[in-house]
């Protein structure tokens, strides 16, 4: 991300300065105090006053005062100074804080990646999982009861499992004999692309006391007023902000480009050549920059050690020189060092002096002829050139937004065209170029983790790859660019771009080898390294016509797929034996396996297949072989569905059937018709669970009907047939019973195990033998309508035969006792129609229960028909499943058939007797009473109908919408047969016995 031209606000004194001002007002006031007795120097005791507050250590002033009050000024001068070396720490309870020189509020936000680690010894591994192989210890692992076999698997995975360092190797450029770290290097490189600008003609021009003020947006919070303006010479503005973005890219202060630049403006003013090399810049710099240029002398002792160090190792480890002019490079750079005599006893013209001796060395050098003869080659193309690729890696880095680190700034394209200004001087090439920027990419990307930086180095190291061959020269030119790289247990020279790829080579495949390790967390960037390998060679390019490159990079492939998927058992076998999960350990470890499987589906498979497209299998095999012989102990062990049985069987179905469409579906995918392993050996779990299935459901099958029984107890003890609620109109007894046979189906289905038609059949049995129950025992509590109607007229009593001979037989007629007596009040017309309603009820709830139990059949069918299509041929199977489903239709059709035909049945009599009772119980007195008074006139019907719609509006307000014009029309009915009655027994005409037999029949 870049932030170009943006201004902040900064503080006009650094914590810095407010620091020294306390302590010096601190002092003062200790001074004024009266606690400080004495203070000693060593030419005698002086006044506190009188020394230099700003070089005394406070804490030891304190200190002082603590112990006595005596004060010796050199030795707190010395406390000092031993202070400035480190942080200043102010120490409190909550703790310790420290002061920068720098501004932190416009040092931006620290860096997202994590620091790398400071312990040696220590693997740089992307995940915190992946030392959990390396650290198990099997005796710190607790055992709650058998682990059939778990750990010993553990522990031949932690045998097979590699734990190597997943950080690039380095080059294997060789060593820097001077000791220069990563900023001075930093410095150099940028000193040297100043000198390169300047040098190649930059356009430039002197700008007086002023201080810039564009500056690149993400750097110009880096930026501090508090620094001091300078008359320096500026570039032109086309590339001043560019220039001060680089600048401040690489944490160079303006004060110290200042100093640069106008020493550079004198060293191309005197130069006629239009090359420049590093000797001559650091040269140039040590005779026009002094003490005085640094804000402290630790920070111009170190600059000049560095300048030093360049030179050391510039002229005297990497040129090749005569013994005496060797011995004057070390005489000479051992005076510049020496702090006293260089910058306190000589005079300038004596600098100048040895700055000349060291330069005549230098022009030598510089001039001599290099050795292949490409154009601008010099000396130092091929003697220092592992100083020359070292600066050229950090004038890369730079192009790197050190606010972000994992992105590239704005600016990058631009940078780069400055950067190549260099070239010259550094010996770099087109080739060079691309195999380092890419080199640089990958290392960003392993610090960051940012997937776009592989995208990057991927196109630079392609376009070394599809360079066009080197001539004779270059060609020897880079083949001397050497890196002493350690192969197959021995150290080989490789040229850098050998050295390069091998690097970034060996951390690809340290990645691949446990790519679940490495990817799982961020998938996308799995298929960008596996580009990148490609890309390098370590895989065959997808148009590679090679057979043996090709086979090599299958068989490459299957080790990845193996070891990665090794390397991911062991880890969740170790997570597995760790968790402190009351769910029992192979339950945990099937559902881990299962992610794995998972991943390797969705993620790894499709980048793999192009070139082992069988590595979907070898994964599954795996996966089914480990599980499997940890399975078969326990599977012998089951003898009921107890809790670990519950939780263990389940998902190791679920893991085998799984295993099982994936590994068919490779087979088919890669139409492989005649494999010697067409199918995987299933687990068998469905011949240990089936019959624990049947044990199980036999004695649920007692438990819901004990509950069913206690359930209409409970209706007619406490309930008394009362409507559940104003909307819910059924009983609360058959709610219950449905919510039993529910949860039996839930269970069932929920053991998420195999189940057959066997399996199906106990389940239909327990919902038949339940409603069928609770359907009797409604029955049984009915009266027969038959009980309310009354005794038939005098003249009717007497039935018509057909032969006249045969003396007439009395109408029969029953006489009610104690017990149907005390059963008809029972029987109210409410709770009747509670019955009728919970019987429509049934109907209903009988259709839902039925769809639920066939989707859940129809759920676990897959994967029985894929069990038995990897087992049994097609034709057969198309015939066996016809059959099979024509048997559960029939199952389905004969029990919940029978039960709804059961409860319409009821339903229709408790309908009947509800009319029955209505007209001929509760309303026979009323109906009396309205036809037995006055005189024929009034004895009429519509005289009773006032009563008969009170009856109707309570019948309607209790009974369910869905049955209450049944119910109604029988209501009716029976009030017609009892006017029947009426007229029979009223008008006592013989003719009427025909009347009689036909409501008889009607009714």
């Amino acid at each position: 991300m870049c932030i170009t031209g943006r201004r902040i606000k900064m503080e006009q004194d650094s914590l810095l300065q407010r620091y020294r001002r306390d302590r010096r007002k601190l002092l003062e006031f200790l001074l004024s105090s009266g606690l400080i007795k004495e203070v000693r120097t060593p030419s005698g005791s002086t006044p506190l006053s009188d020394a230099d507050f700003d070089k005394l250590s406070a804490d030891y002033i304190l200190h002082c005062i603590k112990s006595g009050g005596i004060v010796d000024v050199s030795e707190a001068s010395k406390k000092y100074y031993a202070e400035s070396a480190h942080p200043i720490m102010i120490h409190s309870k909550l703790g310790d804080s420290y002061f920068l020189t720098s501004d932190p509020d416009i040092a931006g936000s620290p860096p997202r990646r994590v620091p790398p680690s400071t312990s040696v010894s220590s693997n740089n591994h992307a995940s915190s999982s992946s030392s959990k192989l390396d650290s198990f210890d099997m005796k710190s692992v607790e055992t709650h009861g058998d682990d059939y076999g778990l750990k010993q698997k553990v522990e031949a995975a932690v045998a097979r499992a590699s734990f190597t360092d997943s950080g690039i190797p380095s080059l294997g450029l060789p060593t820097l004999k001077t000791g220069l770290s990563d900023d001075d290097l930093r410095e150099s490189a940028y000193e040297l692309l100043l000198a390169s600008m300047f040098f190649s003609g930059v356009e430039l021009f002197p700008v007086e006391d002023r201080k810039k003020e564009k500056n690149s947006k993400f750097l110009s919070r880096l930026k501090s007023k508090r620094e001091k303006p300078h008359s320096r010479p500026q570039l032109s503005e086309r590339h001043s902000e560019l220039v001060d973005t680089i600048r401040a890219q690489m944490q160079i202060s303006e004060a110290m480009d200042a100093c640069i630049r106008r020493n550079m403006v004198q060293l191309t003013a005197r130069r006629t050549c239009g090359q420049i090399d590093l000797p001559q810049i650091s040269l140039e710099l040590l005779i026009g920059i002094f003490r005085s240029d640094f804000p402290n002398e630790k920070s111009y002792i170190q600059w000049k050690s560095r300048q030093v160090n360049i030179l050391e190792e510039l002229l005297y480890f990497s040129a090749e020189l005569p013994e005496t002019e060797r011995v004057i490079i070390k005489t000479c750079l051992a005076k510049i060092r020496d702090t006293k005599e260089w910058d306190v006893a000589m005079s300038p013209a004596q600098r100048v002096e040895i700055i000349s001796s060291i330069r005549q060395v230098a022009s030598k050098a510089f001039f001599q002829q290099g050795k292949f003869g490409l154009q601008n080659e010099t000396y130092y193309w091929q003697a220092a050139y592992h100083l020359n690729i070292r600066l050229y890696e950090k004038l890369l880095n730079g192009v790197f937004d050190i606010l972000d680190e994992g992105q590239l700034i704005e600016e990058a394209d631009a940078i780069l065209s400055l950067i190549k200004l260099t070239w010259s001087t550094l010996g770099i090439t087109d080739k060079l170029h691309d195999a380092l920027y890419g080199w640089a990419l990958v290392q960003q990307f392993v610090d960051t983790a940012e997937g776009t930086l592989l995208e990057h180095a991927g196109l630079q190291l392609q376009r070394v790859v599809s360079a066009k061959e080197d001539d004779c020269n270059e060609g020897q030119y880079m083949n001397s660019i050497t890196c002493l790289k350690e192969r197959n247990g021995s150290q080989k020279k490789l040229n850098l771009v050998q050295s390069i790829f091998l690097s970034i080579g060996t951390w690809c495949d340290s990645k691949l080898q446990d790519y679940h390790l490495h990817f799982s967390e961020k998938p996308v960037h799995f298929k960008k390294v596996v580009a990148l390998a490609s890309t390098i060679g370590l895989l065959s390019s997808a148009d590679c016509a090679d057979k043996v490159i090709v086979n090599a990079s299958r068989e490459k492939v299957k080790s990845y797929v193996e070891r990665s998927v090794e390397a991911a058992i062991g880890r969740v076998a170790v997570t597995v034996l760790e968790s402190k999960e009351r769910t029992h350990r192979l339950a945990l470890l099937a559902n881990q396996l299962r992610l794995i499987a998972d991943r390797e589906l969705k993620i790894f498979f499709p980048v793999l297949r192009q070139w082992s497209p069988e590595s979907m299998m070898i994964s599954v095999q795996k996966l089914h072989q480990f599980y499997g012989e940890i399975l078969i102990p326990f599977l012998k062990g089951v003898s009921s569905l107890s809790e670990d049985a519950r939780s263990v069987l389940p998902a190791a179905y679920a893991l085998d059937n799984e295993l099982g469409q994936i590994y068919t579906s490779a087979l088919e995918e890669q139409k492989v018709q005649h494999s010697p392993r067409p199918y995987l050996d299933h687990y068998q779990i469905e011949k240990v669970s089936g019959p624990l299935i049947i044990d199980w459901v036999i004695g649920q099958h007692t438990h819901i009907l004990e509950w069913t029984r206690r359930a209409l107890d409970l209706e007619v003890s406490s309930m008394d047939w009362e409507p559940l609620s104003f909307h819910q109109r059924q009983a609360a007894s058959i709610v219950e019973v449905f919510r039993i046979l529910e949860e039996t189906v839930d269970q069932l289905f929920g053991m998420n195990l195999p189940l057959d038609i066997t399996h199906l059949q106990a389940l239909l049995s327990i919902v038949f033998h339940s409603l069928d129950a609770y359907l009797q025992r409604v029955l049984n509590q009915l009266v027969e309508k038959n009980h309310l109607y009354p005794s038939a007229p005098p003249l009717t009593r007497y039935t018509e035969t057909a032969i006249p001979l045969i003396k007439k037989r009395l109408n029969e007629y029953k006489v009610l006792d104690d017990i149907m007596l005390d059963r008809l009040n029972e029987l109210t017309i409410p709770k009747l129609c509670i019955r009728l309603n919970t019987l429509q009820y049934i109907q209903k709830q009988v259709g839902v229960l039925e769809d639920d139990i066939r989707n859940s059949w129809a759920a676990v069918r897959p994967s029985l028909n894929q069990t038995q299509a990897e087992e049994e041929p097609v034709e057969i199977l198309e015939s066996d499943s016809l059959t099979h489903n024509e048997t559960v239709d029939e199952l389905f059709g004969t029990t919940f058939n029978i039960i709804r035909d059961t409860a319409k049945d009821i339903g229709q009599k408790t309908c009947d007797l509800i009319g029955t009772r209505v007209v001929f119980w509760d309303l026979r007195d009323a109906f009396l009473f309205h036809l037995y008074r006055g005189n024929v006139e009034s004895t009429r019907l519509e005289n009773f109908l006032p009563d008969f719609d009170t009856v109707l509006d309570n019948v309607c307000g209790v009974i369910d919408d869905a049955v209450r014009d049944v119910v109604v029309i029988s209501i009716y009915k029976a009030s017609l047969a009892l006017f029947g009655y009426y007229l029979m027994e009223v008008l006592a005409v013989p003719s009427l016995i025909r009347i009689s037999s036909l409501w008889k029949k009607t009714f």
